[in-house]
């Protein structure tokens, strides 16, 4: 598991909530959070087949306010802020001067302000590098981490509950489009997002509205076929998604086109930014002498995160983040392999079997 150096912990607001109920708890992205509800298959399975809740409180929220927000923020971002209209957002990476991943950043466009939402673990540092780059811009930073929280719904059936809940229709927003709704009587920002191709929902909502927020979309889920759904499950469906995480299959020891995200987080038209140099040069240059891959393993042993792999004896890489999936029953990962070895179909050694470079979630539908 590759964690920021310098990291946070926190926890959950919801955390004596989840106690109540049962759940498990383990730490994920520096957070308190629960493993499981008591089946992690069953809450697999509700991502899946029918409506998982999911506990988003690991986050750190940023405003940014005044005449020179947008001019700033699109200075040091990789992806273009710049022309985001208002309930638009994006997602970027902040970089260092040699490209390597600080953080990873969703910016969201308002009237008056841009809200970014990345990691609390990172919180402190990532103020820091904020604040560095406001030198002569009319910009104020106000940390809002302690304002809000964040739920989600996901899976097949979550945009005809997000509807019935809001009257907001998601699947023909635009992905990361955000509006103003009520659930209940509770005031909340509905963020549209689609992991593995699927409508989702975000909600985000006062920081003393969300065990109300929880209970009402818990009911909803249930009613649905569906429940609460800890993050053994959530990581399992992010790597059969072939999602990678910042913090586990990303940060500071990569940079973007290493991470596989020059396609997802980066802009290659909008201008300079904080690390362009070397994101040009290596898209120039036209490969990187590692690079995330997605794995298959044999067996039923889940490697820990930094196992080493092998190619015919000699190093090939290492793991970064595995799990079991339940439906098919497998073992699959992600991990950093050389470029000699990173070609799908490649077959790995590890210590207690083989590993096979695929492409998630291909491989698994075949």
């Amino acid at each position: 598991m590759e964690i920021p150096s310098l990291t946070k912990m926190t926890e959950t607001p919801l955390a004596k909530l989840h106690a109540s109920a049962g759940a498990r708890m383990g730490v994920w992205f520096g957070c308190t959070l629960p493993d499981d509800f008591g089946d992690a298959a069953a809450e697999y399975h509700f991502a899946n087949q029918s409506v998982a809740l999911v506990d988003k409180n690991y986050r750190a929220y940023l405003s940014l306010t005044g005449p020179d927000r947008v001019r700033y923020l699109n200075a040091i971002l990789t992806n273009n802020v710049k022309d985001l209209l208002a309930g638009q957002g994006n997602v970027s990476l902040l970089l260092n001067p040699q490209g390597h991943i600080m953080a990873e950043i969703e910016t969201y466009a308002f009237a008056e302000r841009l809200f970014c939402v990345s990691y609390a673990m990172i919180l402190e540092q990532l103020i820091t590098w904020l604040d560095k780059y406001i030198i002569m811009d009319d910009v104020t930073l106000t940390d809002e981490t302690e304002r809000y929280g964040t739920l989600a719904l996901e899976g097949p059936k979550a945009a005809a509950l997000v509807q019935g809940l809001s009257g907001v229709e998601i699947a023909p927003l635009g992905e990361l489009t955000s509006t103003d709704c009520t659930v209940g009587s509770i005031p909340c920002r509905i963020v549209k997002r689609s992991p593995g191709g699927v409508a989702g929902a975000e909600f985000f909502v006062g920081r003393e509205k969300l065990a109300a927020l929880w209970q009402i979309l818990l009911e909803a889920a249930r009613g649905h076929g569906g429940g609460p759904a800890g993050y053994a499950a959530l990581s399992a469906q992010r790597l059969a998604q072939g999602v990678p995480w910042f913090g586990y299959d990303f940060g500071e020891k990569q940079i973007p086109h290493e991470a596989g995200l020059e396609h997802s987080h980066i802009s290659y038209t909008k201008g300079c930014y904080t690390g362009q140099e070397i994101v040009e040069r290596v898209r120039s240059r036209g490969h990187v002498n590692r690079r995330r891959v997605e794995l298959l393993f044999s067996g039923e042993a889940i490697p820990e995160a930094g196992a080493p792999l092998t190619l015919d004896g000699k190093e090939a890489g290492y793991v970064t983040r595995a799990s079991r999936i339940w439906d098919p029953p497998r073992v699959i990962g992600m991990g950093y392999i050389r470029k000699e070895a990173n070609v799908p179909g490649t077959l790995l050694q590890w210590a207690k079997g083989t590993a096979s470079v695929v492409h998630l979630p291909e491989a698994l539908r075949s």
